[in-house]
């Protein structure tokens, strides 16, 4: 039976430790023995007393070790830490590399119900330009280069941007025809695994006023032909639409709306939900969902970080058959 939660620890630098710790207070006990983190143990128990969490731990060695313990269960990463903050920039790349391997190999375990991994800066995901956790597991997965979706999701709506964590210039230079087929077509798939619905997807154009149509425009060479493809294989697909009015009201009329770059979705959800988010990657061969937001390396040790995000993507794991 697929019970158990894993949690990376993330980024060292960072307020992770912080909204675990608040997380940890307001789950369930029931709940709290499904959770099983990723990281190194006393960096963690140095992090939490620095912070002044009296979140209670406990090593082992291994997922499948037997354990009733009421503690935060912590699989070990081997390194030595002289500081609970302020690491490295090599030490925390090791780090991350090293928990992100091991978690991406424990989630392929039967018994292994979704990963969850906290915020991590991604200078620290190696010297490939432009990657992101999203990319880096779909890479490990070895699943078709494009076929992984970004689905920023909460029970109101959901949001995917075609291209990720590239520049603006680029966009324009990535986005055809055979890109937006993966893309929708992984989206439509998992999203009815996961919940039990045909989903209503808008797409949005990439011009502003969808360049008024004009016939050297991405929104009638690229954009029109794809989503009229999809249509004839069923899916209920609509656009493509005007960014620029879409998030006043006519999100409401979708279950998801996908954007051709990253910012041109995420910054109108965010303003409407704030931290009431998860971030969700489609088309892996496991669960892995991640808190809405960054580090904050600026809100360490000041108690300001927001836990909600990552309540939620232990709750809806947790929600899942």
């Amino acid at each position: 039976m697929k019970n158990k939660i894993i949690i990376v620890a993330g980024d060292p630098n960072s307020i992770n430790s912080e909204i675990i710790s608040k997380t940890w207070k307001k789950i369930k006990p029931s709940l709290k023995k499904k959770l099983y983190l990723i990281g190194n143990f006393n960096l963690i128990k140095k992090q939490f007393k620095k912070i002044k969490s009296k979140t209670p731990v406990h090593m082992i060695k291994e997922i499948n070790e037997n354990s009733n313990t009421k503690k935060l269960k912590i699989i070990d990463i081997p390194l030595i830490f002289k500081k609970p903050f302020n690491v490295s920039l090599k030490n925390s790349r090791k780090y991350v590399l090293k928990s992100l391997n091991l978690a991406h190999h424990l989630s392929q375990n039967k018994d292994v119900k979704g990963l969850i991994n906290c915020p991590i800066n991604k200078k620290l995901l190696g010297k490939t330009k432009n990657i992101g956790v999203t990319e880096f597991l779909a890479s490990k997965s070895r699943i078709d280069h494009g076929s992984e979706v970004m689905l920023i999701h909460n029970k109101k709506f959901s949001v995917v941007p075609l291209t990720t964590h590239i520049e603006v210039k680029n966009v324009s230079k990535k986005i055809n025809k055979n890109l937006i087929f993966k893309k929708i077509r992984t989206l439509q798939k998992n999203f009815r695994k996961l919940f039990n619905k045909k989903p209503k997807i808008g797409i949005l154009g990439l011009n502003p006023h969808n360049s008024e149509l004009r016939k050297n425009s991405e929104e009638m060479k690229i954009i029109i032909p794809a989503i009229s493809q999809l249509k004839r294989e069923g899916l209920y697909i609509t656009g493509p639409l005007s960014a620029d009015t879409f998030f006043i009201n006519n999100y409401k009329k979708f279950d998801v709306v996908v954007g051709m770059y990253h910012d041109q979705v995420l910054t109108p959800f965010k303003s409407l939900f704030h931290f009431d988010a998860i971030n969700i990657t489609l088309g892996l061969k496991y669960l892995r969902v991640s808190p809405d937001h960054g580090p904050a390396k600026d809100l360490i040790n000041k108690n300001k970080a927001n836990y909600l995000s990552l309540l939620q993507c232990v709750k809806f794991i947790n929600s899942l058959n």
